[in-house]
Protein backbone atom coordinates (compact mmCIF):
# COMPACT_ATOMS: atom_id res chain seq x y z
CA UNK A 1 0.00 0.00 0.00
CA UNK A 2 1.84 3.09 -1.32
CA UNK A 3 0.60 6.40 -0.56
CA UNK A 4 1.17 9.31 -3.41
CA UNK A 5 4.32 10.47 -2.60
CA UNK A 6 5.50 14.06 -3.01
CA UNK A 7 7.09 14.63 -6.29
CA UNK A 8 10.45 16.36 -6.79
CA UNK A 9 11.60 17.76 -10.32
CA UNK A 10 14.57 18.27 -12.67
CA UNK A 11 17.82 17.40 -10.95
CA UNK A 12 17.78 18.51 -7.80
CA UNK A 13 17.88 15.62 -5.36
CA UNK A 14 16.36 14.77 -2.37
CA UNK A 15 18.96 14.16 1.43
CA UNK A 16 19.81 10.85 1.32
CA UNK A 17 18.19 8.32 4.01
CA UNK A 18 19.91 5.56 5.07
CA UNK A 19 19.49 2.29 2.98
CA UNK A 20 19.46 -1.24 5.01
CA UNK A 21 19.43 -4.58 3.66
CA UNK A 22 18.04 -4.93 -0.21
CA UNK A 23 19.69 -5.35 -2.67
CA UNK A 24 23.05 -4.33 -1.04
CA UNK A 25 23.78 -7.61 1.66
CA UNK A 26 24.48 -5.23 4.09
CA UNK A 27 22.78 -6.23 7.90
CA UNK A 28 21.74 -3.83 10.62
CA UNK A 29 21.09 -5.15 14.14
CA UNK A 30 17.27 -5.84 14.87
CA UNK A 31 15.43 -3.51 16.85
CA UNK A 32 12.15 -1.91 17.92
CA UNK A 33 11.21 1.41 16.78
CA UNK A 34 8.13 4.12 17.43
CA UNK A 35 7.14 6.20 14.98
CA UNK A 36 3.69 8.14 15.34
CA UNK A 37 2.30 5.18 17.72
CA UNK A 38 2.85 2.22 15.12
CA UNK A 39 5.60 -0.10 16.29
CA UNK A 40 7.59 -1.69 14.03
CA UNK A 41 9.48 -5.01 15.30
CA UNK A 42 12.50 -6.09 13.19
CA UNK A 43 13.34 -9.19 12.34
CA UNK A 44 17.08 -10.26 12.31
CA UNK A 45 18.27 -9.34 8.61
CA UNK A 46 18.26 -12.01 5.98
CA UNK A 47 20.70 -13.47 3.88
CA UNK A 48 20.91 -11.87 0.57
CA UNK A 49 17.77 -13.69 -1.61
CA UNK A 50 15.08 -13.37 -3.75
CA UNK A 51 13.67 -10.29 -1.54
CA UNK A 52 16.72 -8.29 -1.77
CA UNK A 53 15.96 -7.99 -5.45
CA UNK A 54 12.29 -8.77 -5.79
CA UNK A 55 11.78 -7.54 -9.15
CA UNK A 56 14.71 -8.90 -10.93
CA UNK A 57 13.84 -12.29 -9.38
CA UNK A 58 10.48 -11.68 -10.55
CA UNK A 59 10.83 -11.34 -14.10
CA UNK A 60 14.14 -13.56 -14.36
CA UNK A 61 11.90 -16.33 -13.10
CA UNK A 62 7.85 -16.52 -12.49
CA UNK A 63 7.04 -13.55 -14.26
CA UNK A 64 9.44 -13.48 -17.13
CA UNK A 65 6.58 -13.86 -19.67
CA UNK A 66 5.71 -10.45 -18.27
CA UNK A 67 9.14 -9.21 -18.96
CA UNK A 68 10.87 -6.57 -21.54
CA UNK A 69 14.44 -6.18 -22.27
CA UNK A 70 16.92 -4.27 -23.80
CA UNK A 71 20.49 -5.73 -23.37
CA UNK A 72 21.50 -5.83 -19.62
CA UNK A 73 18.08 -4.05 -18.33
CA UNK A 74 14.79 -5.41 -17.85
CA UNK A 75 11.74 -4.30 -16.46
CA UNK A 76 7.47 -5.35 -16.59
CA UNK A 77 5.98 -4.67 -19.67
CA UNK A 78 4.89 -0.65 -18.77
CA UNK A 79 0.90 -1.73 -19.02
CA UNK A 80 2.08 -4.31 -16.82
CA UNK A 81 3.91 -2.24 -14.44
CA UNK A 82 6.12 0.50 -13.75
CA UNK A 83 9.04 -1.42 -12.23
CA UNK A 84 12.38 -2.02 -14.04
CA UNK A 85 15.11 -4.69 -12.05
CA UNK A 86 18.21 -2.28 -10.10
CA UNK A 87 20.57 -1.64 -12.34
CA UNK A 88 23.85 -3.31 -11.35
CA UNK A 89 26.58 -1.32 -13.05
CA UNK A 90 27.32 0.94 -16.00
CA UNK A 91 26.45 -0.96 -18.72
CA UNK A 92 23.00 -1.98 -17.24
CA UNK A 93 22.47 1.87 -17.02
CA UNK A 94 23.16 2.78 -20.49
CA UNK A 95 20.79 0.49 -21.56
CA UNK A 96 17.59 1.46 -19.49
CA UNK A 97 17.63 5.00 -21.67
CA UNK A 98 16.91 2.85 -24.80
CA UNK A 99 14.50 0.21 -22.94
CA UNK A 100 11.94 3.46 -21.12
CA UNK A 101 12.05 5.69 -23.77
CA UNK A 102 11.81 9.49 -24.43
CA UNK A 103 10.47 11.28 -21.67
CA UNK A 104 8.67 8.12 -19.67
CA UNK A 105 9.64 7.61 -15.92
CA UNK A 106 10.27 3.82 -14.68
CA UNK A 107 10.34 2.66 -10.49
CA UNK A 108 13.62 0.62 -10.04
CA UNK A 109 12.92 -1.15 -6.84
CA UNK A 110 15.23 -0.09 -4.08
CA UNK A 111 17.53 2.13 -6.42
CA UNK A 112 20.39 4.52 -5.30
CA UNK A 113 19.14 7.77 -5.00
CA UNK A 114 22.16 9.12 -7.17
CA UNK A 115 21.68 7.45 -10.42
CA UNK A 116 24.12 8.55 -13.18
CA UNK A 117 23.51 11.59 -15.40
CA UNK A 118 21.38 12.88 -16.99
CA UNK A 119 18.47 10.81 -15.62
CA UNK A 120 15.98 12.69 -13.48
CA UNK A 121 14.17 11.89 -9.93
CA UNK A 122 10.29 12.37 -10.47
CA UNK A 123 9.45 10.82 -7.49
CA UNK A 124 10.73 9.80 -4.00
CA UNK A 125 8.88 7.89 -1.06
CA UNK A 126 10.80 6.23 1.84
CA UNK A 127 9.41 2.46 2.39
CA UNK A 128 9.33 -0.61 4.19
CA UNK A 129 9.06 -4.09 3.08
CA UNK A 130 7.10 -6.44 5.45
CA UNK A 131 7.38 -10.58 5.23
CA UNK A 132 4.16 -12.75 6.25
CA UNK A 133 6.99 -16.05 7.67
CA UNK A 134 4.16 -16.36 10.55
CA UNK A 135 1.09 -15.21 8.25
CA UNK A 136 -0.85 -18.43 7.90
CA UNK A 137 -4.15 -16.48 6.09
CA UNK A 138 -7.69 -17.44 5.80
CA UNK A 139 -9.50 -18.12 2.53
CA UNK A 140 -12.65 -16.11 2.32
CA UNK A 141 -15.99 -17.40 0.75
CA UNK A 142 -17.70 -13.89 0.34
CA UNK A 143 -14.51 -12.50 -1.55
CA UNK A 144 -14.71 -12.39 -5.43
CA UNK A 145 -11.96 -13.54 -8.19
CA UNK A 146 -11.62 -10.87 -10.25
CA UNK A 147 -10.27 -10.48 -14.02
CA UNK A 148 -9.68 -9.13 -17.49
CA UNK A 149 -13.39 -7.95 -17.69
CA UNK A 150 -13.57 -6.15 -14.15
CA UNK A 151 -10.29 -4.30 -15.09
CA UNK A 152 -12.41 -1.20 -15.37
CA UNK A 153 -14.05 -1.39 -12.08
CA UNK A 154 -10.72 -2.09 -10.58
CA UNK A 155 -9.37 1.21 -12.32
CA UNK A 156 -12.24 3.10 -11.17
CA UNK A 157 -11.40 1.92 -7.36
CA UNK A 158 -7.67 2.79 -7.57
CA UNK A 159 -8.13 6.50 -9.12
CA UNK A 160 -10.78 6.82 -5.79
CA UNK A 161 -8.26 5.30 -2.96
CA UNK A 162 -4.49 5.44 -4.39
CA UNK A 163 -3.09 2.11 -3.60
CA UNK A 164 -0.39 2.50 -5.64
CA UNK A 165 0.81 2.12 -9.30
CA UNK A 166 -1.88 0.13 -11.33
CA UNK A 167 -2.59 -0.34 -14.79
CA UNK A 168 -5.02 -2.08 -17.34
CA UNK A 169 -3.00 -5.29 -17.22
CA UNK A 170 -1.65 -5.21 -13.73
CA UNK A 171 -4.15 -7.91 -12.89
CA UNK A 172 -2.32 -10.56 -15.04
CA UNK A 173 0.52 -10.73 -12.44
CA UNK A 174 -1.52 -12.31 -10.29
CA UNK A 175 -4.72 -13.45 -8.35
CA UNK A 176 -6.47 -10.44 -7.26
CA UNK A 177 -9.70 -10.73 -4.85
CA UNK A 178 -12.50 -8.04 -4.22
CA UNK A 179 -15.73 -7.71 -2.36
CA UNK A 180 -18.50 -6.24 -4.48
CA UNK A 181 -21.63 -4.41 -3.08
CA UNK A 182 -24.76 -3.51 -5.49
CA UNK A 183 -22.69 -4.12 -8.51
CA UNK A 184 -19.75 -1.81 -7.15
CA UNK A 185 -16.41 -3.15 -6.40
CA UNK A 186 -15.83 -1.64 -3.30
CA UNK A 187 -12.35 -3.01 -2.16
CA UNK A 188 -9.62 -5.70 -3.83
CA UNK A 189 -6.06 -7.01 -2.79
CA UNK A 190 -3.89 -9.23 -5.20
CA UNK A 191 -0.54 -10.11 -6.06
CA UNK A 192 2.15 -7.92 -7.86
CA UNK A 193 5.90 -9.28 -7.19
CA UNK A 194 6.66 -12.82 -7.45
CA UNK A 195 10.31 -13.66 -6.89
CA UNK A 196 10.62 -17.77 -6.54
CA UNK A 197 9.38 -18.78 -3.30
CA UNK A 198 7.48 -15.35 -2.18
CA UNK A 199 4.77 -13.22 -3.72
CA UNK A 200 3.99 -9.63 -3.06
CA UNK A 201 0.90 -8.56 -1.76
CA UNK A 202 -0.26 -5.44 -3.14
CA UNK A 203 -3.24 -2.66 -4.28
CA UNK A 204 -5.23 -3.57 -1.06
CA UNK A 205 -7.49 -0.47 -1.07
CA UNK A 206 -11.06 0.04 0.24
CA UNK A 207 -13.56 2.83 -0.78
CA UNK A 208 -14.11 5.72 1.54
CA UNK A 209 -17.51 5.04 2.40
CA UNK A 210 -16.77 1.75 3.63
CA UNK A 211 -13.99 1.52 5.63
CA UNK A 212 -13.84 0.67 9.05
CA UNK A 213 -15.68 -2.75 8.31
CA UNK A 214 -12.51 -4.87 8.56
CA UNK A 215 -12.39 -5.33 4.38
CA UNK A 216 -8.59 -4.84 3.61
CA UNK A 217 -7.81 -7.18 6.57
CA UNK A 218 -10.48 -9.85 4.57
CA UNK A 219 -8.23 -9.75 1.59
CA UNK A 220 -4.89 -9.77 2.94
CA UNK A 221 -5.74 -12.49 4.60
CA UNK A 222 -7.77 -14.41 1.88
CA UNK A 223 -4.82 -13.27 -0.52
CA UNK A 224 -2.00 -14.93 1.71
CA UNK A 225 -4.08 -18.15 2.27
CA UNK A 226 -3.67 -18.48 -1.88
CA UNK A 227 0.27 -17.51 -1.47
CA UNK A 228 0.54 -20.21 1.49
CA UNK A 229 -1.51 -22.80 -0.63
CA UNK A 230 1.47 -22.71 -2.88
CA UNK A 231 4.06 -23.29 -0.33
CA UNK A 232 5.30 -19.61 -0.79
CA UNK A 233 5.56 -16.53 1.67
CA UNK A 234 4.04 -13.22 1.50
CA UNK A 235 5.38 -10.36 1.72
CA UNK A 236 4.64 -6.41 1.10
CA UNK A 237 5.36 -2.99 0.85
CA UNK A 238 4.12 0.22 2.05
CA UNK A 239 5.06 4.04 2.36
CA UNK A 240 7.01 4.67 5.62
CA UNK A 241 4.95 7.35 7.10
CA UNK A 242 1.80 4.76 5.78
CA UNK A 243 1.25 4.06 10.20
CA UNK A 244 -2.24 3.02 9.70
CA UNK A 245 -1.23 0.27 7.21
CA UNK A 246 1.93 -0.64 8.77
CA UNK A 247 -0.11 -1.10 11.96
CA UNK A 248 -2.45 -3.48 10.11
CA UNK A 249 -0.09 -5.89 8.27
CA UNK A 250 1.89 -6.15 11.89
CA UNK A 251 -1.48 -7.06 13.68
CA UNK A 252 -1.54 -9.74 10.66
CA UNK A 253 1.69 -11.09 11.46
CA UNK A 254 4.01 -9.24 8.66
CA UNK A 255 7.26 -8.17 9.96
CA UNK A 256 9.51 -5.67 8.70
CA UNK A 257 12.11 -7.16 7.11
CA UNK A 258 14.34 -3.82 5.40
CA UNK A 259 13.63 0.00 4.80
CA UNK A 260 14.01 0.38 1.01
CA UNK A 261 13.61 3.95 -1.07
CA UNK A 262 11.41 3.90 -4.29
CA UNK A 263 12.29 6.51 -6.70
CA UNK A 264 10.58 6.92 -10.00
CA UNK A 265 13.58 7.87 -12.97
CA UNK A 266 12.68 9.89 -15.91
CA UNK A 267 14.62 9.94 -18.88
CA UNK A 268 14.35 12.89 -20.88
CA UNK A 269 13.75 12.81 -24.58
CA UNK A 270 17.19 13.65 -25.95
CA UNK A 271 19.16 11.34 -23.76
CA UNK A 272 16.60 8.59 -24.96
CA UNK A 273 17.20 9.40 -28.65
CA UNK A 274 20.98 9.02 -28.50
CA UNK A 275 20.64 5.45 -26.59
Amino acid sequence: MLRKPKQFHGRVRPRRPRRTGCGTGRAHAPRNEVRDGAVVVEVAPAATGPLDDPVRAALLGPHAHLAQRHGLAVRYEPDVSPFLAEPHGAAEWDDVAALVGDGRSVIPAFAPLDPPEPLEIGMFLPGVQMVGDAVVGRPDPEAVRLGPDDVPAMLALVARTRPGPFGSRTVEMGTYLGFVEDGVLIAMAGERLHPPGYTEISAVCTDAAHRGRGLATRLVLAVAAGIRARGEVPFLHAAADNTTAIRLYEHLGFRLRARPDFVALTVPSDVAARA
